[in-house]
C-alpha cells in the first residue's frame, strides 16, 4: 500500500488531467453505471473506493445515488475535492475500511483492486461484504488477462508500479466464495485510441442474504 499511495499522490495531477471526462466516450460503461444505480437506488450510501480524482464518484451522484468517495491518496482525495466540493471524500483504505458492518447499498470499486496481489483479494472482498447490508450491490471493473502490466515512470515520473490483470471467471469465483451472489458478467475489447492495452470487464454482483 505504501508503493501505491507513492504512485497515484506523485503522478495525481497528470492522471486526473488525462482521465478527466473517461465517461464521455465510453457509452458501455455509463449503461452499466446506470444500472448499477437502478438497482441499488437512492435511499441507501454508496462508497466509490478507490475513487481517485472523483470522477466516477460525480457520475453516481448525477445518477442520483447518495456517494462519497474513498482512496489510498492524499493527492487523489485533495483533487477529487477541489473538483467536486459538494460532494464528500475521504482519505482511507479500502482493506480497513472505517464503517460499520451492513452500513452501505452499495460498493463501486472502478479499477481499485488491481494492485492488490491474488492472495489478498479474498481479504478485501471479505471486507466489501462486511460493510454492505444483506442483498447490497457491489460493482467491480478491471482489465482482463493474466500477465500484469508494469507501468514505469509515467509521465516522466521516478515511480514505477505494477497493475494486475484478472479473468472474470477467476473474479467471479472469489466473489461468490466472499458471499456474493454473481449477477453480470461483462467484458468489452480494447480501444487503441483511448491507449487500452487489455479487455476490459465489469462485475455486478449482490451480498447474499
Amino acid at each position: 500500500m505504501t508503493d501505491t499511495r507513492a504512485f497515484y499522490d506523485t503522478i495525481a495531477e497528470d492522471y486526473a488531467v488525462h482521465f478527466r471526462d473517461q465517461l464521455a466516450h465510453r457509452p458501455l460503461e455509463r449503461a452499466l453505471l446506470a444500472a448499477y444505480a437502478e438497482q441499488v437506488g437512492p435511499a441507501g450510501l454508496v462508497a466509490d473506493l478507490g475513487c481517485g480524482p472523483g470522477e466516477i464518484t460525480a457520475h453516481l451522484d448525477g445518477l442520483g445515488l447518495s456517494v462519497f468517495g474513498l482512496d489510498l491518496s492524499e493527492a487523489m482525495i485533495a483533487l477529487a475535492r477541489r473538483r467536486h466540493p459538494t460532494l464528500r471524500f475521504e482519505q482511507g483504505s479500502m482493506r480497513e475500511l472505517p464503517l460499520a458492518d451492513g452500513s452501505l447499498a452499495g460498493v463501486v470499486s472502478w479499477y481499485s483492486s488491481i494492485h492488490t496481489p491474488l492472495d489478498e483479494l479474498p481479504g478485501l472482498f471479505a471486507e466489501f461484504h462486511r460493510v454492505l447490508s444483506p442483498g447490497g450491490r457491489l460493482l467491480l471493473a478491471f482489465q482482463t488477462g493474466d500477465e500484469p502490466l508494469h507501468l514505469d515512470q509515467p509521465w516522466g515520473h521516478p515511480v514505477s508500479l505494477d497493475f494486475h490483470r484478472r479473468r472474470p471467471e477467476q473474479m467471479a469465483g472469489l466473489l461468490s466464495d466472499a458471499g456474493f451472489a454473481p449477477h453480470s458478467s461483462t467484458v468489452r475489447e480494447r480501444v487503441e485510441e483511448h491507449g487500452e492495452s487489455a479487455p476490459q470487464a465489469f462485475l455486478l454482483a449482490r451480498k447474499k442474504g
